[in-house]
């Protein structure tokens, strides 16, 4: 686990700072200077982006994760590379042909809740492709980075780059140097040369000699990158559907509320994508290797650690998060708090099966992703419309809907696993940290600090206050008790190293 820890640990600082920098864009920037109803249009177009864009991928940043370690020559890594870059052009150049389609869609779709302010994305349909495309090759040369064990400059593109250009699109205009109409063009140029950036790097790592060659297992590839095209664009619905359904029934302002609730939920999931970014082609390795001792290792260390850690991260996010939504100008936010609870108990969930969704995806019973990730796409899609619409659950009945798919569909993925590979993520410590986390749970949710309310420039700082203080105790008692009791032997070796 050295190269992971090591990797991951820089991983997680820069996904970490992304996070901190995202979080001010949403709680203090995007609800002050962009305000709720653009903001809602822009949670609308990069959501509707993240949709399409796994189609547009054409599974091809699994497929390199997947074969590239397979390959025991350069030539034949060479041609892999060179018959795969261009894939995703089979499918963005025709999405882009037939777009007007897609835009007249969109339109008819956004405008069935009646109202007439739903009219302003009407002429910023087509960033919706232009940031699925940059996108989909974006995570396409970021895998090309991934298979040469370098994951921390695409993190730093992927996590940090789009927060801090978002940021600065922000002030620009605040300052009036942009308007709020000209953002999202703004924002999908920065797409783009990030995509460029990415590439670039790739580039400097490896560069393959290209020809029109394909690898003796070609249609192997293809047909690996159509199942997982379709299961990935599957999983995508997931993450992304519920911002896309609420424009049709309550207009943006509501996909804004909703966003900022998502955001502040999702938190605690930031290790598990600092590890993933290096577990995924560590974990492809072992199966190719057949090297199921090692695969067994990553399994159950992944778990223990992304349980402590997002553990850590639930209690303090959960305890805190009637002080965080006192730091919006609008009140409305504040209906979310639920909706936190159960999004990041979903994550937390995840987080608890380590890097099952690697070993499925990267062994040969792939195929079982398919099934599963389109029955996870339909049990959201129908769960959202009979909370959301028929019980009139509001945003609250969206997020149980995604708690309930994530939990059932992934508990299946658990048992699929022990019955397949014989083994499972859990270790004599797991039950222990569960507990470590409900406890702590339970004793800080139910009250704040209470310092005097002050303000800078009409900034709440009280609940800053507030936070911090109680954030201390949280993270002391905890590591306290996680240390003290040995949870994991990477996190106490790595204390011991700093604390003699």
């Amino acid at each position: 686990m050295g190269i992971i820890f090591k990797q991951s640990f820089k991983n997680t600082l820069i996904i970490y700072l992304g996070f901190l920098i995202g979080g001010i864009n949403t709680l203090v920037l995007y609800t002050r200077f962009l305000k709720d109803e653009y903001y809602g249009l822009v949670t609308y177009v990069l959501s509707a982006s993240n949709l399409i864009m796994p189609i547009i991928a054409f599974g091809i940043h699994f497929t390199i994760i997947k074969f590239f370690s397979a390959y025991t020559s350069k030539k034949e890594q060479d041609k892999f590379l060179s018959s795969v870059v261009l894939l995703p052009l089979l499918i963005a150049i025709p999405i882009g042909y037939f777009w007007d389609y897609f835009h007249n869609w969109i339109m008819s779709y956004v405008l069935k809740s009646g109202s007439e302010e739903n009219l302003i994305i009407e002429n910023y349909t087509i960033y919706i492709y232009i940031i699925a495309v940059s996108c989909a090759y974006y995570e396409v040369f970021y895998s090309w980075a991934k298979v040469q064990m370098q994951s921390v400059f695409g993190n730093v593109l992927k996590e940090l780059y789009n927060r801090v250009a978002v940021m600065v699109l922000l002030f620009a205009v605040y300052f009036q140097i942009i308007t709020k109409q000209e953002f999202i063009m703004y924002l999908s140029i920065a797409y783009i040369l990030r995509t460029l950036l990415m590439m670039l790097y790739a580039f400097y790592l490896y560069i393959p000699k290209f020809s029109f060659s394909l690898p003796h297992n070609f249609k192997e590839v293809f047909r690996y990158s159509l199942y997982i095209i379709l299961a990935g664009s599957a999983g995508a619905i997931i993450l992304d559907i519920d911002k896309v359904m609420i424009p049709g029934k309550d207009g943006f302002e509501t996909a804004a509320y909703y966003a900022v609730a998502v955001f502040i939920g999702s938190f605690i999931e930031a290790p598990s994508r600092a590890m993933g970014q290096i577990l995924q082609p560590l974990t492809s390795k072992s199966i190719n290797e057949d090297n199921t001792k090692e695969t067994e290792n990553l399994y159950k260390k992944s778990s223990i650690n992304l349980l402590l850690i997002g553990g850590l991260f639930f209690v303090l996010v959960n305890c805190n998060v009637s002080e965080l939504f006192r730091l919006l100008p609008n009140k409305n936010y504040a209906g979310g708090i639920l909706v936190v609870l159960l999004i990041s108990s979903a994550k937390l969930f995840l987080m608890l099966l380590g890097n099952n969704g690697a070993i499925i995806n990267n062994s040969k019973l792939y195929r079982i992703a398919l099934p599963v990730n389109l029955g996870m796409a339909i049990s959201v899609y129908f769960l959202n419309t009979y909370f959301y619409n028929d019980l009139e659950m509001g945003t609250t009945g969206l997020a149980l809907a995604t708690f309930i798919t994530v939990v059932v569909f992934n508990g299946f993925k658990l048992w699929f696993v022990k019955e397949k590979f014989q083994m499972t993520p859990f270790t004599n410590k797991t039950f222990s940290m569960i507990l470590i986390i409900l406890i702590m749970f339970l004793g800080f949710y139910f009250w704040n600090f209470s310092t005097p309310e002050f303000y800078f420039l009409k900034f709440p700082i009280h609940p800053i206050v507030n936070i911090a203080l109680k954030s201390i105790l949280i993270v002391a008692l905890y590591l306290f008790v996680v240390i003290k009791l040995k949870i994991s032997v990477q996190i106490n070796s790595l204390v011991s190293r700093y604390v003699k």
